[in-house]
């Protein structure tokens, strides 16, 4: 039987992988997350699974393989947290899950949206005292503003459908637009001038990195509200917090944040010694905060499960990998599996 050294373990990941493991796989499940320090913890084992906030850098890569591990299985859709160039060095092959419930992410943001919109996370602290009042609780309707969207995958094209059924107009941007999809593109300077809510669904690569900051903020419509469900990179966090002060953007609705690894995912409650610009940020009345909680429910942590299991069983079983990823067809500026040199029978590294 082979054996998986489960990071970063959580009680709903425990329950849905025993759920469709089905006694196929030893899964030693570790609450700590996949970094160097924890790397003792995978010594013979066969394969991994860590999740978007592991520290998969070379010297991890070059440890896994050292202990025994021959395929990382990330069970997220984002991989900017692994050195590919490394793993494809040493021939460790790494596969994720692509889209395990694009409906999750698109739905919580408009969660997000609804409430920043109608003020409801205020309204319901106030009713808690027993304060029924209305003053300062008049928001806005969303029928008839613009949403810009940058970023029109499968989550992207979900959140702009939703949009579309409240009544609002919405303008689209992608480095690749997909010309089928009927979404008006326009480019981002329009975007971000006439959108009255901007919602980021892009993966953080290194030419998106803080595609939201200071310069990019003055362009925005003022009061503008932002959603970010998809990488905390993709904005400069110091950035946002001053345009939130100052009122260019009335409203952000945050699941990710630009260093979440050290304090997403835990309890921190008690911990006096914060993170300052994270705490600034949710001491505002015009912000939510949610712990990168977009994906979890139960229709996605059961698709994630049973993907992740898959793409184990067809690598040991010397298979097709559709959802690989190395180096050389998405480290690079998106190549096509069909461009690896190293692709053969399906697969891109053949140890």
């Amino acid at each position: 039987m082979k054996t998986i050294a489960f990071f970063d373990t959580k009680p709903y990941d425990c329950e849905s992988f025993e759920q469709f493991n089905n006694g196929r796989y030893d899964i030693r499940f570790f609450e700590t997350r996949l970094t160097a320090a924890a790397l003792p913890l995978a010594k013979g084992c066969d394969a991994a699974c860590a999740f978007v906030n592991a520290e998969i850098d070379r010297e991890v890569v070059e440890g896994l393989v050292a202990n025994g591990v021959k395929v990382l299985a990330m069970r997220c859709a984002g991989y900017n947290n692994v050195d590919f160039k490394a793993a494809y060095e040493v021939g460790l092959t790494v596969v994720r899950v692509p889209a395990y419930s694009p409906y999750a992410v698109a739905e919580h943001a408009v969660a997000l949206l609804l409430a920043l919109t109608r003020h409801i996370h205020k309204a319901a602290a106030r009713t808690r005292d027993f304060n029924f009042s209305l003053v300062g609780l008049t928001g806005f309707d969303l029928h008839g503003k613009t949403a810009g969207v940058i970023g029109t995958g499968k989550i992207g094209r979900i959140f702009c459908d939703i949009c579309k059924g409240f009544g609002m107009n919405v303008l689209a941007y992608d480095a690749y637009p997909n010309t089928s999809s009927g979404l008006e593109y326009v480019s981002m300077e329009r975007l971000l001038a006439e959108a009255d809510v901007i919602s980021l669904h892009c993966p953080l690569l290194p030419n998106t990195r803080h595609l939201i900051n200071a310069e990019t903020l003055i362009k925005v419509k003022h009061g503008v509200t932002i959603i970010n469900t998809s990488r905390g990179g993709l904005i400069d966090s110091e950035a946002l917090l001053a345009a939130l002060r100052e009122g260019t953007v009335g409203a952000a609705g945050l699941d990710v944040y630009e260093e979440e690894s050290e304090w997403f995912y835990e309890d921190h409650s008690d911990v006096t010694l914060q993170n300052k610009t994270l705490s600034l940020l949710v001491s505002l009345p015009n912000v939510i905060v949610t712990s990168h909680q977009a994906f979890l429910t139960k229709e996605a942590l059961a698709n994630i499960a049973q993907t992740t299991l898959a793409n184990l069983d067809a690598f040991f079983a010397d298979e097709p990998l559709e959802n690989e990823i190395c180096y050389r067809c998405l480290g690079t500026g998106g190549a096509s599996k069909a461009d690896c040199p190293r692709r053969s029978n399906g697969r891109c590294h053949r140890r």
